[in-house]
């Protein structure tokens, strides 16, 4: 009898210690997350209360090079936002920005960017990235520009009457080209000076088929030179930096303007995870990276 009262007694502490542990156990499970994982939630939730299309007006380069079919998707995939991307020359996506047409501008004319900011058409403007620019032109390179400055390249293409191909679409690029000629003190003219009014992509075909030199960023250079018949023959000059930035259309200026996506995507392309996607972007394929992510968040 004796030994039945304790091994009652020691059943009915096991029982006890059971449920003891299990209430805390249920006391942990309920108690509120860390501020991390707050925020954490609370980011997530955000973006997917996001809703609608998100116009994104952009150069032909983040288009062509291939970036943007990485990176848009994924921010599609964070947030119920579709993006409906328009790839145009750099000024143009800055008048859409003006006129308020799209709702965030990705975009390389650092000049005339700021003035969309001092306009107030633009808010919100953040650094995302850089590449450079590069002479590119025919392999056996007729005017000799190998090697060379900027200056002393573009000197070379016009003694020599050497084809020069110009996208000639008031791109960043193009903006860029014509800031060069203007800095070698050239204004090039004539036959040997050809304007596509296209894209990059268009624009290296174009130069390659007729044997021209042209200007072009490293990204599409590099997405594409398999297909064309040219070589880098400029780069690493100081004047050939390329430097993106990301911004939103101001949402006063119109009640079409989807502010809030315009906002998170802006916070996408800054975003750490997203800066490392970039930096890697081409690595694999191509031996080096096509962009160079800036954003210090």
């Amino acid at each position: 009898m004796k030994t039945n009262k304790s091994w009652l007694v020691w059943t009915l502490c096991l029982l006890f210690a059971a449920f003891m542990m299990s209430g805390c156990s249920a006391e942990k499970e309920a108690q509120p997350a860390s501020n991390k994982e707050k925020e954490t939630t609370s980011a997530a939730t955000e973006n997917k209360n996001l809703s609608g299309e998100l116009i994104l007006a952009t150069t032909t380069s983040t288009q062509d090079s291939g970036l943007l079919d990485v990176l848009i998707p994924l921010f599609e995939e964070q947030t119920d936002v579709m993006v409906k991307t328009i790839a145009v020359g750099t000024g143009k996506a800055l008048e859409m920005g003006k006129t308020g047409e799209a709702d965030v501008l990705l975009v390389h004319a650092p000049a005339d960017e700021e003035k969309l900011v001092e306009s107030k058409d633009a808010v919100n403007r953040q650094l995302v990235m850089h590449n450079d620019f590069m002479i590119v032109g025919p392999k056996e390179d007729p005017a000799g520009v190998k090697g060379k400055t900027v200056q002393e390249a573009l000197k070379k293409i016009t003694e020599s009457n050497a084809l020069f191909v110009s996208r000639g679409d008031d791109s960043g690029t193009h903006k860029k080209e014509l800031a060069l000629w203007k800095e070698a003190g050239i204004e090039p003219s004539g036959k040997m000076y050809q304007e596509t009014g296209q894209g990059m992509g268009d624009t290296l075909k174009v130069a390659s088929e007729k044997g021209g030199y042209t200007i072009t960023d490293r990204g599409t250079y590099l997405a594409l030179k398999d297909n064309l018949d040219m070589d880098i023959l400029v780069e690493g000059d100081d004047r050939l930096l390329n430097i993106y930035h990301v911004m939103q259309v101001n949402p006063e200026k119109s009640e079409k303007i989807n502010g809030d996506a315009a906002k998170a995507f802006v916070e996408f392309m800054i975003d750490p995870d997203i800066q490392k996607v970039i930096g890697e972007f081409g690595v694999k394929e191509f031996g080096e990276p096509l962009f160079f992510p800036d954003a210090v968040k």
